[in-house]
């Protein structure tokens, strides 16, 4: 299946300048089975594989799949919750050849419809219960609406009575068919081009909460994972460790994607709890954990003094917004350094922070631009690029990117132009090396011509040891046009009043038109979704009603 958006012009760019290749995932684990075998690769509560037991099961299965007769290019949806055969079916299915879409447990039949009918998926890997949830049910009646979804793997060992036709375990097929030697060159025939076949799909939100499906070759997937070892300096002597599910960005990129090219051992926690994960990180010496912003909140809720936490080196926090407050308390708590990098499902990866930057740096950017990226600021109103040192749009575009939405050519083609140029709406500006994001273009505020970047003042207020967190956002003026206004969770047992927020901006020399004008203490903020974004638009309705209000008065 060829990718929808890449030219012949575009690759021999990428390649000829060293960004994209010809490896696959699976040429890593392949490489690390045959020079260090024998060292661990894969842990969870029930398994423990070297790089050789994995290559031998990854074989096993794949060519299990082959032997059942599943066409190249078939489209396999796995969902599971982290687990050592959740992760090997994912390399797997590039060993076999087969399309792998990999989505969290949480999702349910509305989802899953969608993607099942779109993908014309013919198999899906499931546990038959979870969480007290019947997923073989579930599928059993999308395998009635979908005659296309002929074979269900299931990771337990028993397959339970009155399964449909074509229900298998999959751990059973698995281990039976190790016994038995592999032809490789039939699996070698199987191999995707890494830049010209669809490996992977993704899953990104849409604004009617049905995702948006995200086609990938392995070439850019390849590239952003040594960009990200790079920067993370993760080595053999690593051992990441999945807190979120690997499935998403904040523990996948950690540990399915960076970890193998860098030989580094990948265990897996398969149900979050504080005191789990803690324990695990103890257990396992982790050095290198991903987790979302919501992980971190409960484990520092927790006793951690209680744990011997001293491996860890850094943590990959992403699906969030984390603030401040949190990542340095996690610091002190964790001995740790806390990364953050820039980049979206859709449009691919940006840029990354080094685990060794300065706490400045790691707090207030994105890190610097990924190996390859390209970058224009432009103007909001012209689309003309703006001067050095000032802020801008930001435009980008390079071997990190992704092909586009799934056989969508339309919907493609309005994130990203005939040469490959996308936005992702943030205003930012260039400052030692490092992207500064000053906040989303439409957050931008308007105070009598002048621009207002909430970013900068969030930073800068976030500073404050009265504050816990903080949200500027704007408001109609008839005068201005628009005023700023902050938000703000005071710490507990603290109050902050109007006069503490100017006096201590006015300290920090900023221009007196960007002080805020209304101060509006909250216990909580307004969250898009579960992604813990804070959901600025109906903070924007919020003030608007207030002040509305009170001009009635």
């Amino acid at each position: 299946m060829k990718p929808i958006r890449y030219t012949s012009k575009m690759v021999d760019e990428f390649v000829r300048n060293g960004y994209w290749t010809h490896e696959t995932f699976y040429d890593f684990w392949d490489r690390n089975a045959r020079e260090c075998g024998d060292r661990e690769a894969l842990v969870d509560s029930k398994y423990r594989l070297t790089w050789a037991e994995a290559k031998r099961l990854m074989d096993s299965m794949a060519i299990s799949w082959v032997e059942m007769g599943i066409p190249k290019h078939s489209r396999v949806i796995i969902q599971s919750p982290n687990s050592v055969y959740g992760f090997l079916s994912r390399i797997a299915c590039e060993r076999a050849g087969l399309i792998s879409l990999t989505v969290y447990p949480y999702l349910r039949q509305r989802e899953l419809e969608y993607m099942v009918e779109r993908t014309e998926a013919s198999a899906v890997i499931i546990l038959n219960i979870y969480n007290k949830f019947n997923y073989l049910e579930m599928y059993k009646g999308l395998q009635k609406q979908f005659p296309h979804l002929k074979n269900i793997f299931l990771f337990d060992n028993e397959v339970p009575d009155s399964v449909p036709e074509g229900t298998f375990s999959l751990t059973r097929i698995v281990n039976e068919r190790a016994q038995k030697p592999v032809d490789e060159s039939i699996l070698a025939e199987r191999r995707l081009d890494p830049i010209w076949n669809v490996a992977l799909l993704t899953t990104t939100s849409g604004t009617t909460g049905i995702p948006k499906l995200v086609e990938w070759p392995m070439a850019p997937r390849v590239c952003t994972s040594k960009g990200r070892v790079d920067i993370w300096k993760l080595n053999k002597d690593d051992i990441t460790m999945a807190i979120a599910p690997h499935a998403g960005g904040a523990a996948g990129t950690l540990t399915y994607f960076a970890a193998p090219l860098a030989g580094a051992k990948t265990v897996m926690l398969e149900e979050f709890s504080p005191d789990g994960a803690l324990a695990l990180i103890e257990k396992e010496r982790a050095t290198a954990i991903g987790v979302v912003p919501t992980h971190l909140v409960r484990m520092l809720d927790a006793d951690t003094s209680k744990y011997d936490l001293s491996s860890l080196r850094f943590i990959r926090s992403a699906g969030g917004y984390l603030s401040p407050q949190i990542a340095e308390e996690a610091e002190r708590a964790f001995g740790a350094s806390i990364t953050s990098d820039l980049g979206t499902q859709d449009m691919g990866s940006v840029s990354g922070c080094r685990v060794e930057d300065s706490r400045d740096l790691r707090r207030r950017t994105v890190g610097r631009m990924l190996p390859g990226n390209q970058v224009r600021l432009m103007d909001e109103e012209n689309k003309n690029e703006v001067p050095d040192g000032e802020p801008g749009v930001l435009y980008f575009r390079g071997p990190h990117a992704p092909a586009g939405y799934y056989r969508d050519e339309g919907l493609t083609a309005t994130v990203f132009d005939p040469n490959g140029w996308t936005t992702t709406g943030d205003i930012v500006k260039f400052d030692q090396e490092c992207l500064w994001i000053l906040g989303r273009a439409k957050d931008m505020i308007i105070r009598g011509g002048q621009n207002i970047y909430p970013a900068e003042i969030e930073g800068l207020l976030n500073d404050h040891p009265k504050v816990a967190s903080v949200a500027v956002v704007g408001y109609p003026d008839r005068e201005m046009g628009e005023r700023a206004c902050a938000y703000v969770i005071p710490k507990a047992g603290h109050q902050f009043t109007f006069e503490e927020m100017v006096d201590f901006l006015k300290s920090r020399n900023i221009a007196m038109f960007k002080l805020p004008e209304r101060l509006e203490l909250v216990s909580e903020f307004p969250a898009v979704g579960d992604s813990g974004k804070v959901n600025k638009e109906t903070l924007k309705k919020d003030i608007r009603g207030k002040v509305e209000a009170e001009g009635k008065s």
